[in-house]
């Protein structure tokens, strides 16, 4: 089997008097395993390897891509992508990034995670479901438990002078428990990632799952109201989310962002700063450069309430007449590179999530979302979504709630956020939040 930087070299090999190229190749291999009912559900593994190559002429790209091709193969991929460059509109914008050397992550790859045996995998799953079951009386049974594990390699070459590459590794383990009390049920969920399966602490997700579904059972639809709602984690993360694609320059220049023309301006409570670091130890989306060879780096987007600027790959930032944040993403080698996120990050205060409750005075606690991204406009920011949670009454939490609707817009609930929490999490796709205190929300119920 070739090796990719080979790979990456031969498809090279083809490009012509009077063009840029580029290759990207892409190894991985992904197990999971999912477990319920003191059993495996499923053991999945699949590998994925391929090599996609860019060829830029007269402002015009093009693209192709092979799975896993020979030497050969990747070398004829070149005169692919120069015919569908030929049939592409010119555009000034398109270039290669200058090739630039990105400091290495010493601690993004760990040699334990290719030498765990399936048996050992199969044990996780296993021990992360007794976990759950067993700690709460009101939690007989999981509806979903997962382990899951990534190995991956990347490998960037062009005729710019590129030539780099990173191995990294990912571990994670999902909880989804299920409450039962009195002919109701409730779910509870808890996620946790990490570099290796040392660095995972099963039993804390089982029980944070176990805990979050007991909590609910015998909840209530609340009256409508407007009233201060504290956000947990994972659903100021889900909220995150909606706003990270209006953060994209390439959405900004398209018109598809409620932040485009902002910058400079004041778009959220000033003790809310939100910075985009795709080079934090623990990131879960931490690599030392981004998809098309730039070095990662900290990128300050929101600074005391005040939009600084947007998130760019190579084209975008010549658009803009800037430079490339280091935030070119693919969703493949089968892909051009487009913006995204990396590490997403709401810088967190100094109270932990008690002392926030306790400012909080009659609030709603929302500890789940359904359908943000669906209940959301992007360009407009309004919203309406489902959520369960309890009431914050004294300081605690209280009554559970279900059924309710939450509805705002996100320019408003970021210009109402009062307090950010210590309690730092990171969600599925590299957001983290902390527990966040918004002022005022319709909550509808009743």
């Amino acid at each position: 089997m070739a090796d990719l930087g080979d790979l990456c070299r031969a498809a090279l090999a083809g490009v012509g008097d009077g063009e840029e190229g580029e290759a990207y190749a892409l190894e991985s291999v992904r197990t999971e395993v999912k477990a319920r009912g003191a059993e495996v559900e499923a053991l999945t593994s699949a590998a994925s390897r391929g090599v996609g190559v860019r060829v830029i002429a007269g402002g015009r790209m093009g693209y192709a891509w092979a799975a896993d091709p020979s030497p050969d193969e990747a070398a004829a991929l070149m005169a692919a992508a120069r015919d569908a460059a030929s049939h592409a509109t010119p555009d000034e914008a398109h270039a290669l990034p200058e090739p630039a050397a990105a400091e290495e992550l010493p601690d993004l790859f760990r040699e334990a995670v290719p030498a765990v045996e399936p048996a050992r995998k199969v044990e996780l799953a296993l021990d992360l479901e007794r976990a759950t079951v067993s700690a709460a009386p009101d939690v007989p049974r999981v509806e979903e438990v997962i382990y899951g594990d990534a190995v991956s390699r990347v490998a960037l070459a062009s005729t710019a002078g590129l030539a780099a590459e990173y191995r990294r590794t990912d571990c994670w383990c999902v909880a989804l428990a299920i409450a039962e009390r009195d002919g109701d049920t409730q779910t509870g969920f808890s996620f946790a990632v990490a570099r290796e399966p040392a660095d995972l602490d099963h039993e804390a997700v089982g029980r944070e799952a176990a805990e979050r579904g007991a909590r609910l059972l015998g909840a209530v639809k609340p009256a409508t109201e407007r009233l201060p709602v504290v956000l947990d984690p994972w659903a100021a993360a889900a909220f995150l989310g909606v706003l990270a694609s209006g953060l994209s320059a390439e959405e900004v220049q398209k018109g598809r962002s409620l932040l485009a023309g902002k910058v400079g301006e004041r778009v959220a409570s000033g003790i809310l700063t939100l910075v985009d670091d795709g080079r934090l130890p623990d990131g879960p989306a931490s690599a030392p450069f981004d998809d098309e060879g730039v070095p990662t780096s900290r990128t300050l987007l929101i600074e005391g309430g005040v939009l600084r600027g947007y998130l760019h790959n190579t084209v975008t930032a010549r658009r803009d007449g800037t430079v490339s944040t280091g935030n070119a993403a693919r969703p493949s080698y089968r892909g051009v590179p487009g913006v995204s996120t990396s590490n997403l990050v709401v810088a967190p205060g100094s109270e932990g999530p008690q002392a926030l409750l306790a400012s909080a005075g009659r609030a709603v606690y929302v500890q789940e979302v359904k359908g943000v991204h669906s209940g959301a406009n992007p360009v407009s920011g309004e919203f309406s979504v489902g959520a369960a949670g309890l009431r914050v009454e004294g300081g605690a939490l209280g009554e559970p709630l279900r059924e309710m609707t939450i509805a705002s817009t996100l320019p408003e609930v970021l210009g109402s956020v009062q307090t950010i929490g210590s309690d730092l999490r990171f969600a599925a796709g590299g957001i983290g939040t902390p527990t966040i205190l918004v002022g005022e929300m319709t909550v509808a119920g009743r």
